[in-house]
């Protein structure tokens, strides 16, 4: 029994590395802390097994050049153990057709980043539909069957805890049915998405920071409000996944079966786009009607309405800027039939447009309703701390 048992030293403590069985009948490594009063127990006095030192653990991912000692340090990210071989990979071709449709060739990017160059920091990739069938969750275990121990699957729950050791040193942090539609789920998850460091917690432990890699991907039914995404927002590369037309029973045997082939495509591709950003990828690339979708779905009410009135006015009078101050707004609003109180208009104007009022009380023109005849506006003028609305700016608003 002891011939196959391995044991480490790193610092003053004792871990015992063992592969745990897991439901899907594979195997995940993990070091368990040890005594050396077990270690006698098990091996008698004087026959302490021979055991590797390191000062500390470290956490430095590569999947192409991996070492598990680097400079003294037990290193905590785990290599993955397919090894690359030219070959056909079609049913991968596939998935990756299907989940990332016209975007396909960003997606083999996204894909050959993770891959090449795991420190990179890359966009929160949302999954959603709201029908079944659509291989979302067979795409999630597809990237685990990739990388392996350095995907770990969290719930809602476990991501909001704030104990994290056990992710904290992933390259992926996978949540399927995510439903995180909190204020603070949505500015944790985009802090986490651009963050270099991070300070990791772990029970009756104290907290350590480490750097931070982790790349998110989340899966959800609710196509319209599964997070909290604001309109200046670029962080998030959002897909609308359909069904597939077949359903095949060992579809992620087969994915798994030409990682080998996969792998060693990406070693040898050339990316189709260059570094443009934090998240290396140019924001128009990846915007999707369905992250406007979400976007509009988060939007204020009073700012929809808001919108919706001045368009109406610009296209009606053929202007390309429309001046009010928060009460004009108001009572063209209610006589339109929509009831907002002044501080609503003020607060989408200066939080959320970050617009500035007129610095004194000035001249300007601006326009009121004829009552009884919708869409029908007449030129007024007045004097007032105005605020001045562009199409420019309506068009940066992403409605």
């Amino acid at each position: 029994m002891h011939m196959d048992e391995k044991y480490i030293r790193v610092a003053t403590t004792i871990y015992k590395v063992v592969e745990q069985p897991l439901a899907d009948g594979t195997k995940a490594i993990r070091r368990i802390p040890w005594s050396l009063s077990a270690l006698r127990q098990d091996y008698g006095k004087g026959h302490i097994p021979p055991m590797d030192k390191y000062n500390g653990f470290c956490t430095v991912p590569s999947h192409t050049h991996y070492q598990k000692e680097i400079d003294g340090f037990y290193n905590l990210y785990e290599p993955i153990d397919h090894e690359p071989v030219e070959g056909d990979f079609p049913d991968i071709e596939s998935i990756l057709q299907h989940v990332f449709g016209e975007q396909y060739q960003l997606g083999l990017d996204y894909m050959q980043l993770l891959y090449t160059q795991p420190t990179q920091k890359l966009p929160i990739l949302l999954l959603v539909s709201s029908e079944r069938n659509t291989g979302k969750t067979t795409f999630l275990n597809f990237l685990k069957h990739i990388f392996q121990d350095n995907v770990t699957f969290n719930t809602n729950e476990e991501f909001r805890s704030q104990f994290n050791a056990d992710w904290g040193g992933k390259l992926l942090i996978v949540v399927d049915e995510v439903l995180l539609d909190r204020r603070e789920d949505a500015e944790r998850l985009k802090n986490l998405s651009t963050a270099q460091t991070y300070k990791i917690e772990a029970k009756g432990k104290d907290r350590q920071e480490v750097n931070f890699f982790a790349k998110f991907v989340l899966c959800s039914n609710n196509e319209l409000c599964p997070v909290v995404i604001d309109a200046e927002e670029n962080r998030y590369w959002v897909r609308k996944i359909h069904p597939l037309k077949s359903d095949e029973p060992d579809f992620l045997q087969k994915l798994t079966l030409q990682i080998p082939a996969f792998l060693y495509f990406l070693q040898q591709r050339k990316l189709s786009t260059i570094k443009e950003g934090r998240m290396w990828f140019n924001f128009d690339l990846i915007r999707t009607k369905a992250l406007d979708a979400i976007v509009q779905c988060n939007r204020d009410h009073a700012e929809v309405d808001m919108v919706e009135l001045i368009r109406d006015i610009m296209e009606t009078l053929h202007v390309e800027q429309f001046s009010f101050t928060p009460q004009d707004l108001v009572s063209l609003m209610r006589n339109n039939g929509t009831k907002v109180e002044a501080w609503q208009v003020r607060k989408v104007l200066k939080q959320q447009w970050h617009l500035l009022p007129a610095p004194n009380g000035l001249t300007y023109q601006t326009y009121k309703s004829v009552q009884g005849i919708p869409n029908q506006f007449l030129p007024e003028t007045r004097v007032g701390r105005f605020y001045t609305v562009t199409k420019k700016l309506l068009k940066s608003l992403r409605f």
